[in-house]
């Protein structure tokens, strides 16, 4: 016969996690070149969706400039962020060498930026992001980047941001 502690134990009931965590995430080429082309960049955005989707995340939307690129995704709270962009660069500067995308060499700059968004905040984000090319036409990644930065009250020092190209 089961003893008391152990009927106890066998009715215990386990909390499953839910969440609900949406990352905007902005990185560059080191530099600031402007060395992503529109020839090949849909090739590269869907390399990078491959990785985030491997990594079992999801991407919601990813778009970018030759010189930068902006995503946003859904993340599991078993996810790393540091790890999964790692990733994402590293492999992603792999796979344009390999593809010879470019004749100049291509490396992402070290660092990124992650902001976090609400779900309420999601149609908003995605058309900034799916609007790139013509907010760059009115604002430079620069402003852009240092504003995101005073938005969410980061406290940085210009001269540890991306290297500028003036």
């Amino acid at each position: 016969m089961p003893t008391a502690s152990y009927q106890y134990q066998a009715s215990i009931k386990y909390m499953s996690t839910y969440s609900q965590i949406y990352i905007h995430v902005v990185f560059a080429v080191k530099g600031r070149n402007s060395l992503i082309q529109p020839v090949w960049e849909e090739r590269l955005y869907k390399y990078i969706t491959g990785i985030v989707q491997n990594k079992e995340q999801k991407m919601i939307a990813i778009n970018g400039m030759p010189d930068h690129i902006h995503f946003l995704i859904g993340m599991k709270p078993t996810c790393c962020l540091s790890d999964l962009v790692r990733e994402i660069k590293k492999s992603s500067n792999e796979f344009i060498k390999e593809n010879n995308f470019t004749k100049y060499k291509f490396n992402w700059q070290g660092g990124f930026g992650a902001f976090s968004y609400s779900h309420s905040q999601l149609d908003d984000v995605i058309g900034y992001i799916k609007r790139q090319k013509e907010h760059h036409k009115q604002r430079t990644f620069k402003d852009e980047y240092i504003q995101f930065l005073k938005n969410y009250n980061i406290e940085y020092e210009e001269k540890y941001l991306f290297e500028w190209i003036e």
